[in-house]
């Protein structure tokens, strides 16, 4: 626990980090980099370059400091933090990097207000968290049977093109090993070498049932816009270059995110865009292992070019008689999918839950934060409880990391 005498301090504290916590950021991030460049190696460098992770990790620190001691309020966050720690290879060395770094950061922008107490203050605090999450970090590896260092060679032997913007990619293991299980809406880091010596890794979700031969990650490729939203590095790297037979590095699989797929009650997979990739998967499963569940699908993308996955869905409504299925289309083009035409516009939970009876349903959903938002207030707003509500968040969020 806390010293009372750092209490106060972290506590006084939160208004000052609100007001400078971006600047407090991204002066961590520059000094850390200038000083451990092998690190970007570690960092996803697309999100630092559009300012997303500064932003993420200022949120973080602000909202570490006005909820410390609400187990509630952290502990979900701190399992979302472990399991992307894991993926990307976290060590405890790593942690006394970060401190270092980021105590001066503290320092460096506040200048005479960081006060000895008050660096002492969130020295104690930045290391009762730092256990917290090496030892849980311990545990997710042994579970997996893995360690920080480890990657697994893959070979792709399959790539299909899945919309205008997403292909997915089939990989079984090469070299005499196995595949490990995994829970649907789980994730698997990719590594790519994009220049001798210098590496990036992505988080891709897993978007099929498990079978214990493959695994299969849908890759939406990030375009840019050429101004404030760069290229996405890794994506376009393996839309260019990544061929049937290639071998890839990855992960073993993390990711707290798992639709459960056992119960008899109704489940609803909601997603837009990319983020149907691990509702593909929970569909999938639900397809396989209990196809008598009701399960209402609602997906919505941009146009018609852009509906990811649409195959898995009519396989899958094959083996599910209590699927319902819902497309929008913004684009507002006349199309129809599963014999059902796309409605126009964005997602409509009114829509969705018509003449259902959801009372006792788990809600699932995926996709840009925004949508997110959206179809949780709806749902809210229709008295669904929000410990019914789950959702998984592609990139930086809120409490992302504390690393």
């Amino acid at each position: 626990m806390l010293s009372e005498q750092s209490r106060p301090l972290i506590d006084a504290s939160v208004p000052v980090l609100r007001e400078h916590g971006l600047a407090i950021t991204q002066t961590f991030y520059r000094n850390m980099f200038a000083d451990r460049p092998e690190l970007t190696n570690l960092f996803n460098m697309g999100n630092q370059a559009n300012g997303s992770q500064q932003q993420s990790l200022a949120s973080a620190v602000f909202a570490y400091a006005a909820n410390y001691g609400d187990n509630s309020a952290l502990a979900p966050v701190v399992s979302r933090i472990v399991h992307k720690h894991a993926s990307v290879g976290i060590k405890p060395s790593h942690y006394a990097i970060v401190a270092r770094h980021l105590l001066g950061a503290i320092g460096e922008v506040l200048g005479d207000a960081a006060t000895p107490a008050l660096v002492a203050a969130w020295d104690e605090a930045y290391w009762l968290l730092a256990a917290e999450l090496i030892a849980a970090e311990a545990r997710l590896y042994a579970h997996a049977q893995t360690g920080p260092d480890h990657r697994q060679p893959v070979r792709i032997v399959a790539r299909e093109e899945q919309s205008a913007d997403i292909t997915a990619f089939t990989l079984e293991a090469v070299g005499g090993t196995t595949l490990a299980d995994f829970l649907p809406g789980q994730y698997i880091s990719v590594v790519v070498e994009l220049t001798p010596g210098t590496f990036q890794q992505r988080q891709y979700s897993l978007s099929d049932a498990p079978n214990g031969k493959t695994w299969r990650i849908s890759v939406k490729r990030e375009r840019g816009n050429g101004e404030d939203l760069p290229a996405g590095t890794v994506s376009n790297w393996l839309h260019e270059n990544a061929r049937e037979g290639d071998v890839l590095l990855v992960s073993q699989p993390f990711g707290d995110f798992a639709p459960r797929i056992e119960p008899s009650t109704p489940i609803v997979l909601l997603s837009a865009g990319v983020g149907v990739t691990p509702m593909i998967s929970a569909l999938n499963t639900v397809a396989q292992r209990n196809p008598s569940r009701k399960v209402v699908f609602g997906h919505a993308a941009r146009m018609v070019s852009h509906v990811a996955h649409l195959k898995d869905v009519k396989h899958a409504a094959r083996k599910l008689p209590e699927l319902r299925t819902h497309f929008f289309l913004e684009s507002e083009e006349p199309a129809e999918f599963l014999a059902q035409p796309a409605l126009p516009g964005r997602m409509d939970i009114d829509v969705i839950l018509a003449n259902e009876d959801l009372a006792d349903a788990d809600f699932y959903l995926c996709g840009p934060l925004p949508f997110m938002q959206a179809q949780r207030a709806a749902l809210q707003a229709r008295g669904v409880k929000a410990d019914r509500v789950h959702r998984e968040v592609f990139g930086p969020d809120l409490l992302d990391t504390l690393l």
